[in-house]
């Protein structure tokens, strides 16, 4: 039922349900249309030349090889690639990052586009690259994180984190601390692999241009596009209906996609771009790597006297991005002095950028390696150290929480993983196989953001609404949980709800990333659903020949698409009889979400949880496995559990991966990836993880934003990354604090059969 009395309505009976998706049918038959599915008609072949050496000038491209080449159309270099209004170096709108559009010959990563050839087929446009074979003037590369030029940025993240942040006096509070520990711990370079890569279908129609690509915020992509080629933004429309995952790699629009509309207006006809999967190593960004450093001081009772974390990163030569690795600890333990600071080298590398949960990932595992080495040198147990150092209010700012169950989280996650009578030191555990057993705990947080979104709501005479925005689905089940909220916003069964999205000509539908969709455009249907009922509500109240006529004091409640009047339920109307004596074939409602206040907002607004996690370690060749895991998670009103518990469980398997699989080797000499496959680059299998269980708590926050929600997806990598690695030590006495975990490592302590 939704009460207008005090002018929005109360959720119906969608929100909470764990309704399947409604775009899982054309899923599993192979109707949902991706990207790369389109045909246009004439439509060409592209294919990118990529640079094999990471530094240096491209002296020459055989052309007329690939121009020969039976079925090639035409080879784009920088001699003949159309001219563009802006240079891709000059960066201004939000969320932007410099590209390399053929602009000159400069090579300044590996993998770099460096030519596109387009042609009759898929076959042609990729034997006519191969056929380019580029000479290049090599020069010497930099790669990795000791290479020389330290420097401190001036800001981190996606520019909006100082560099250095503290609170109190550190090193006073570390001289007095009673136990004090200092660890480095280091995180490797990860590369974005969604199942489905980059790909553009572009088409010229005039001056107007149509385009097929993946992409998480259709907004930011279709100003950027507008920017480069001097285009009005009204002129151009993205489709993006399916994403086969984006992780933040589809954040931004990258250079080759918009190659391939460059492509597409030399040669006049559509033309698709597909990367390949080492194509993806490369151009389309990356998790950078760390090298944090944490130094902690304890009291006598085993509360935290002082936390310093300092991070190490690195970004391109030529572009400014800093994972924001040490900021995690600005909200989860509190402490008396607090410090958060950051350097960087620059190196021959694509420019890293977002990843999922970029900072909290990467910081998170040393984070809650480093508490469990506290919790250790202070004689406790992990988790009732944690228990002990529990913030009540965020420890960077002194904010309240909006809301945090964080101490529901422990205590679920442990009474279901049977966390009580572990034992405190470690290998004291076997299995009936004789393999060493581990148990570890990370605690999991990640910020509640909102981005700027609208959407519309049409109430229609037939009894059904239609709901626009240009929100997208990536796989996190936006078709469904966002036609939820809608359903609920006007009180109609979800069946009579039609969901329009993935387009840039609808009203726009904020960013898919940071955890942020949801709550993002859900907000502006819940308003809008609000905005639609209340016009449909005055227009009956106005009218003598209504029921409701006169009820403006009273009020009226929505309820299952009728408007009831508040002092007496058994008089009401339905919307389509209100809309059909008032001769209207429809009434439209229009809402909008916006970001809290920035430093003005009052609360702090983070998602919490717990992830326990047991490994098995074989005590003579030091192979790990997962056995299980268990995660606890408060994240605010759930729209739909069964999707919420598959989020939760993905977050897992990546912080599953972040441990022990996870690993972009690089080549010191010509700086180029070594494994830039799904053979090499290794990430879970089914066989991986026999058994994960996410846990929901309840909890209720009246203050993050209108409906209630708070993201689901990244929060649980950062817990279970670092309960990993805490279960490893748990189980073979040996720290590791380099990832991911590898045998190597293990190497020291073996053989673990002994003891």
């Amino acid at each position: 039922m939704a009460d207008l009395s005090n002018g929005m309505p109360r959720f119906g009976s969608s929100i909470g349900q764990g309704l399947t998706r409604r775009d899982g049918e054309l899923k599993v038959t192979g109707a949902a249309t991706y990207a790369a599915d389109n045909h246009p008609p004439g439509m060409l072949h592209a294919v990118l030349a990529v640079s094999s050496i990471a530094r240096g000038r491209v002296l020459a491209l055989d052309e007329a090889a690939a121009r020969t080449h039976p079925g090639v159309v035409e080879v784009m270099t920088p001699r003949n690639v159309p001219k563009i209004a802006r240079d891709p170096d000059q960066v201004g709108e939000i969320l932007t990052f410099k590209m390399e559009l053929l602009q000159d010959d400069s090579v300044r990563y590996a993998h770099q586009p460096i030519a596109v050839v387009i042609a009759q087929t898929l076959e042609a446009a990729t034997e006519g690259a191969a056929l380019l074979a580029p000479t290049y003037l090599a020069e010497p590369v930099q790669v990795g994180l000791d290479a020389p030029g330290r420097f401190v940025p001036e800001r981190v993240g996606v520019g909006e984190l100082p560099v250095e942040t503290a609170g109190g006096e550190i090193e006073a509070a570390l001289d007095s601390a009673v136990r004090r520990i200092e660890a480095v711990y280091e995180t490797p370079e990860q590369y974005h692999n969604p199942i489905e890569p980059h790909a553009i279908v572009a088409e010229w129609q005039g001056e107007r241009l149509v385009i097929d690509t993946p992409n998480q915020g259709l907004g930011v992509a279709r100003q950027r596009i507008a920017g480069l080629l001097g285009m009005d933004p009204e002129h151009i429309l993205i489709r993006a209906p399916f994403l086969g995952g984006g992780f933040g790699s589809k954040f931004v629009i990258s250079g080759p996609q918009v190659l391939g509309i460059l492509a597409a207006r030399l040669v006049g006809r559509p033309v698709k771009l597909v990367l390949r999967r080492e194509q993806m190593f490369g151009p389309v960004g990356h998790r950078s790597a760390t090298r944090q450093t944490l130094r902690l001081g304890a009291r006598a009772d085993g509360t935290l006297a002082a936390l310093d974390h300092h991070t190490l990163t690195a970004s391109s030569r030529f572009d400014d991005y800093y994972e924001p690795s040490s900021s995690i600890s600005h909200t989860l333990y509190a402490t008396g002095a607090l410090r958060t600071h950051y350097e960087a080298v620059r190196l021959d590398i694509g420019t890293p950028i977002y990843m999922r949960a970029p900072g909290e990932a990467s910081g998170s595992v040393a984070l809650e390696a480093a508490v469990d080495e506290m919790a250790e040198a202070c004689g406790m147990d992990p988790l009732a150290f944690r228990l002990a150092n529990h913030a009540e209010r965020e420890p960077i700012s002194g904010k309240p929480f909006s809301s945090k169950e964080l101490r529901r989280c422990y205590a679920a996650g442990a009474e279901r993983f049977g966390w009580q009578g572990r034992p405190l030191a470690p290998r004291q555990m076997r299995d009936e196989q004789d393999f060493l057993l581990g148990w570890g705990v990370g605690t999991a947080t990640f910020p509640t953001r909102m981005f700027q979104a609208e959407a519309t709501v049409e109430l229609r005479r037939d009894g059904t609404a239609l709901v626009e925005t240009g929100a997208i689905d990536m796989g996190q089940g936006a078709w469904t949980a966002l036609a939820q909220l809608a359903a609920d916003s006007v009180c109609l069964p979800l069946g009579l709800v039609e969901l329009r999205m993935g387009r840039s000509d609808l009203p726009p539908g904020g960013i898919a990333g940071a955890s942020a969709q949801t709550a993002t455009a859900g907000s502006a249907i819940h308003a809008a659903g609000a905005d639609a009922i209340a016009a449909l509500a005055a227009l009956a109240m106005a009218d003598p020949g209504s029921l409701l006529f006169g009820a403006d004091n009273a009020g009226v409640s929505a309820q299952d698409g009728r408007l009831v009047r508040r002092d007496d339920p058994g008089v009401s109307e339905s919307f389509a009889t209100i809309l059909d004596r008032a001769g209207l074939a429809s009434i439209s409602g229009h809402g909008q979400s916006a970001p809290p206040p920035g430093a003005q907002d009052p609360f702090a607004r983070h998602a919490h949880g717990a992830v326990f996690a047991e490994v098995r370690v074989d005590p003579e060749l030091g192979q790990v496995r997962v056995a299980r895991l268990v995660g606890a998670f408060a994240a605010g009103r759930i729209v739909n559990p069964r999707m919420v518990e598959s989020q939760y469980r993905g977050g897992m398997i990546w912080g599953v991966s972040f441990a022990l699989h996870e690993h972009a080797l690089l080549d010191r000499r010509s700086g180029r990836p070594m494994n830039p496959n799904l053979a090499e680059y290794h990430v879970p299998v089914n066989a991986d993880l026999p058994s994960i269980e996410a846990i929901l708590v309840e909890e209720h926050d009246p203050h993050v934003n209108a409906i209630g929600t708070k993201g689901v997806g990244e929060i649980g990598i950062t817990g279970t990354a670092g309960a990993v690695v805490n279960a490893i030590w748990h189980a073979t006495g040996v720290r590791v604090r380099s990832l991911p975990v590898s045998l190597d490592q293990l190497l020291p302590g073996l053989p673990l059969a002994a003891g």
